[in-house]
Order: structure tokens, then sequence, then C-alpha cells
């Protein structure tokens, strides 16, 4: 039974680490480019809710880039604060911003997917680029995503924007997105194979052609869906097109939420459809606290009754386990120090979960004012 145990963990810790380390040498990164003559027409699409508080910083990043074809188009998603104000303000009469009034949600949608079909309609690009209110365009970062689209030959690029994390709970929870993408997800196989099984996106940054995006059906496709971004890119493989990841490398940035009760609902409400089924994401904690969790138990306990073949197990789990932490952290500018506490990000996670299934069961979570349902979606 120990062996299979030893076996059971050290197989899969391996395997992410083999993994981590190949994409962190193959993984495209934005860099900054230089002037193209090619310049088609960027549409930057961002659909806004109750955005008050980051969407005039929002604006004006996008409007400082030197890229020369650009619109950006903001959908006021029937806020209840000044959004739409502060983004007027922010764009100080620059005619390249365009605000447009969100119709009221029909029945069947869930609000973000609403949002881009609506904007979607109004752009004029050959390119769609989505992106969030929070997210934050550093100089070069326009002209960066759109060389990156043009020479990967992308249908879709999704960007893997570079996390701004400030409190405990966002440093020890935000960047395990990074860590599964990169651990998990071999990119030569998400950009080089057709397999839909290799199809991951990031709705934080997401650059279409547009007869991409109108060959797969745009958000009108996956409007019921709450992860539409990786379902989009799944379309994208069938289609028979090109999907392309591309990590941030600080030119793109997001502070995805703020404090504790923000990461908290912001993950529960998406990560039983992340995983497929509440099955799925039982069998898929039980999975992380073999991994990450046990190991720190085993340690522990291998000292308290002087075990040494248990402690040395042990203690190499735990290394390997921090060792890919620390590089995955490393490789997308996040702290490599914080993965010494990857057996509390996992507790972390767990009770994320508990609050996904507290929330399946008793009609769905709630986010910015809006009930998601089981089955529907809204902005995050």
């Amino acid at each position: 039974m120990a062996t299979i145990l030893a076996l059971f963990i050290t197989v899969p810790l391996l395997g992410i680490s083999a993994i981590a380390v190949l994409n962190v040498l193959s993984m495209l990164r934005l860099g900054r480019a230089p002037s193209s003559p090619e310049a088609p027409l960027i549409s930057v699409l961002i659909p806004a809710r109750n955005e008050a508080g980051v969407i005039a910083q929002t604006v004006r990043s996008l409007l400082r880039q030197e890229y020369p074809h650009f619109e950006v188009i903001v959908l006021d998603d029937n806020s209840s604060d000044n959004t739409a104000i502060l983004a007027q303000q922010a764009a100080a009469g620059d005619a390249r911003l365009q605000i447009i009034n969100g119709a009221a949600l029909p029945n069947g949608w869930g609000g973000k997917n609403w949002a881009c079909h609506q904007l979607s309609q109004a752009a004029n690009g050959d390119y769609l680029l989505f992106t969030d209110a929070d997210v934050q365009w550093q100089d070069g970062a326009l002209r960066a995503v759109v060389n990156t689209l043009q020479h990967s030959h992308a249908d879709l690029l999704t960007v893997w924007s570079t996390q701004i994390t400030e409190t405990w709970s966002e440093r020890l929870v935000v960047p395990l997105m990074a860590f599964v993408i990169l651990g998990y997800l071999p990119h030569l196989a998400v950009n080089h194979t057709s397999s839909t099984a290799f199809a991951a996106a990031n709705g934080q940054c997401m650059g279409f052609r547009r007869k991409a995006y109108q060959r797969i059906g745009g958000h009108e496709a996956v409007k019921r869906e709450i992860v539409e971004d990786i379902r989009l890119a799944q379309r994208i493989k069938r289609a028979g097109l090109q999907l392309r990841m591309a990590d941030g490398n600080r030119l793109v940035t997001c502070r995805m939420y703020n404090g504790w009760e923000a990461v908290r609902n912001g993950y529960a409400k998406n990560i039983i459809a992340g995983y497929g089924s509440l099955w799925g994401l039982t069998a898929g904690t039980l999975f992380h606290w073999a991994l990450f969790l046990l190991p720190a138990l085993t340690f522990v306990y291998g000292l308290i009754v002087q075990n040494t073949p248990l402690i040395q197990w042990s203690a190499a789990w735990l290394t390997l386990g921090i060792l890919t932490r620390a590089l995955t952290a490393a490789a997308t500018h996040q702290r490599a120090q914080d993965a010494l506490l990857m057996p509390v990000s996992v507790l972390l996670m767990t009770r994320i979960a508990l609050q996904a299934v507290w929330w399946h069961w008793h009609g769905g979570p709630q986010w910015k004012g809006r009930t998601l349902g089981t089955q529907g979606a809204t902005h995050g």
C-alpha cells in the first residue's frame, strides 16, 4: 500500500514538473515590437459593470498606446455606479473611445457573454480584442499583442496577464492559475494540435481575427457558459483554426481581486464549471490534497515518530512541489517565495471549493448584483 501511495504522489509530481519546465522554455511571451507598416484596425472591447474603481485608469492606459489604428468600445452593462461617466471623463474627448449602453439581459444569456456579443456587433475592426475593465495596458502592450497575433498566425490569441497580487489571500491563490496553465497544460500541444483537450483561454485578454470569431459563432454560441473563454478556445480548435497562448510579460497586467472575500467569491463562481462537475471538483480537490498537503502532514508525522524513510519521501515530495510552484511563479513575475506556503494555498482552494458547492445547492452565486445560477454567467 505504501508503495502504491508513493507512486501515486511521485509520478504526477514528476509529470507536472516536467511539463512546467518545458512550458517555461517554450511559451510565447509578449515583447515590445517595432513599428510595422501593416496596422490593421483593432477593436478593443470592454464589458463593464460597476467598474468605477478601475475604468478610468484602464481607458487612459489604452488611449496612451502608440499603435496607430484602434478603437476602444466600452459597454456599460447597466451599472449602478458612474462607470460610464468616469470612462468618458478619462478619454478627455478622445474620439477613439465609444461608450454604449448595454441592453437588458435576455433569458438564456450570461451577463458577460451578452455584453461581449453586443460589443462585437458595434466593433469595426479587423481584429476583435476582448479585455476586462480591470486589465491595465503598459506602454507598447497593444502593439505587442497585434504583433504576436500576426506573427503567430493566430485566429485566437489569448494572453495570460501578469497578475498583480498584494494581500496574502491574493498571493497564495491567484498565482495558482499560472501554476495550472504551466504545470498541467503542454503549450506545444495547445499551439500545434487540434485536440480540444489542449484548449484554454483567459477572458481577460482574447484577440480574434474577426472572420474566425464569426465562423465559430462568437459569444452567441457560448451564451450560457460560465467558462466562455475556454469554450471559445475549444470551438476555435474544432473549426480547424489556430489557437495561440502568450504570457503578458508585464505588458498586460491585472489585479483580479482585492482581498480574501473577492478572491473566494471570484474563484468559487467559476470553479465547478472549470472542473466540469461537482464530481470533477471533488476528485481535483482530493488529488491536490494528495500531492501538496499530504506530504506536509506525513513529513511532520515522520519527524514525530522518527521514521527516516517517511521523512525522506515526504521531504522529496514537498521540495518538488514547492520548486515547481516557485518556477511557475518566477516565470510569470510572481513572488517565488510564496511557494513555501503551497499547502496553505491548497487549504484556501478547498475553502473556495466548499463555497462553490454551497452556492451550487442554494441557487447559484451572487456576483455584481446578479445571480449566476448553475448554468449562467456574468462578468468577473
